[in-house]
């Protein structure tokens, strides 16, 4: 899986983020229009530097991608809420 990294932002293909969150591809774009899927983007820092990390929420649980500079996902992890 590579991430698009531009001036903008971060950009995830629907097709990669769908089955992570539990999701079609098409269901996406929808759930991110209505606010279901939230994101955030960080820059490393320190040891962490040229590295990003992308973060969704979506139903529950938490999705979090580590990417190198590049985009290249090094590091996928997915947490369920208990509740």
């Amino acid at each position: 899986m590579k991430v698009t990294l531009t001036d903008k932002g971060a950009t995830v293909d629907a097709h990669d983020l769908g089955p992570l969150l539990g999701l079609t591809p098409a269901e996406v774009p929808e759930k991110m229009r209505a606010g279901e899927i939230t994101s955030q983007s960080e820059e490393g820092r320190d040891e962490d530097a040229g590295r990003i990390r992308l973060t969704f929420w979506y139903a529950g649980q938490r999705l979090r991608l580590i990417c190198d500079s590049t985009g290249t996902v090094l590091k996928t992890t997915r947490i369920r809420n208990p509740n």
